[in-house]
């Protein structure tokens, strides 16, 4: 069964239950109820999010690991994880700049070129702005 969404996939706006249905008998009630569980932070991410943050964690947060079994570069993950934490209401360090080594640089077009990241996030990389 799917989870219930913490926001609505059009808006973003706040939800709210208005049926309820017993599996049993089919009864249904009508009307407003409060969610039976308290919010978390992990409500509000996506399918996508909570698969990172599994392989995240079963790497014990080591990107070297990750990037062998996702397929992805370490500058696409800093940034999935970026927006993990955007998604969960805290704020990651934004605007830092860092100049890049050959290596990275080679990294990113070769990532680019697989289809691993957009231009957009390519051309961010390249300019040394994590975010």
């Amino acid at each position: 069964m799917p989870k219930t969404p913490a926001a609505c996939p059009i808006c973003g706006g706040a939800l709210s239950i208005t049926a309820l249905q017993c599996r049993s008998c089919g009864t249904t009630f009508q009307g407003h109820f409060d969610s039976p569980r308290n919010e978390s932070v992990f409500d509000r991410l996506n399918a996508e999010q909570l698969h990172f943050l599994e392989v995240f964690i079963r790497n014990e947060g080591k990107f070297s690991r990750m990037e062998k079994e996702m397929g992805v570069s370490y500058p696409t993950l800093r940034n999935r994880l970026r927006a993990i934490i955007r998604a969960m209401g805290y704020r990651p360090e934004e605007g830092e700049t860092r100049p890049l080594s050959p290596a990275e640089r080679r990294r990113i077009l070769d990532d680019l070129e697989a289809g691993k990241m957009s231009v957009a996030e390519a051309a961010r990389l390249l300019q040394g702005k994590a975010e």
